[in-house]
């Protein structure tokens, strides 16, 4: 049973925007955090954005703030990653992941209980 997945990954153009979604199949419990990562070719995994899911509370990474926007529809079991003004450096595959932790300071990749099996994103 997979648990997240993720979608909405592609190619763009510099300054360009994508829409990423992540269906999440998680009781309450098991997703207090959401958290967007991705990882290039020969880098580590980076930390991209987190949202605490009971207030709506959302915290990104210096390189990516002001450009991508992080939000949940509940109604839907959905989460988002709205990125816009691409830029090469964003070139990653994209994770959505779910944590049992409540994230009120950034989370590290290891705090994360769930795991997409990714999305890529291209920007050329």
């Amino acid at each position: 049973h997979v648990q997240l997945v993720e979608s909405g990954g592609g190619s763009v153009q510099p300054g360009g925007s994508l829409k990423l979604s992540c269906a999440v199949s998680l009781n309450r419990d098991s997703r207090n955090c959401m958290g967007w990562f991705r990882q290039a070719p020969g880098k580590e995994r980076e930390w991209v954005a987190q949202l605490h899911t009971d207030y709506d509370v959302a915290h990104y990474a210096d390189s990516v703030k002001g450009r991508f926007t992080f939000y949940q529809d509940n109604a839907n079991a959905m989460v988002y990653l709205e990125m816009n003004s691409l830029k090469s450096e964003d070139t990653a595959m994209y994770y959505c992941a779910a944590a049992k932790s409540r994230c009120w300071v950034p989370l590290t990749a290891a705090d994360f209980n769930y795991w997409g099996p990714g999305t890529q994103v291209t920007v050329s």
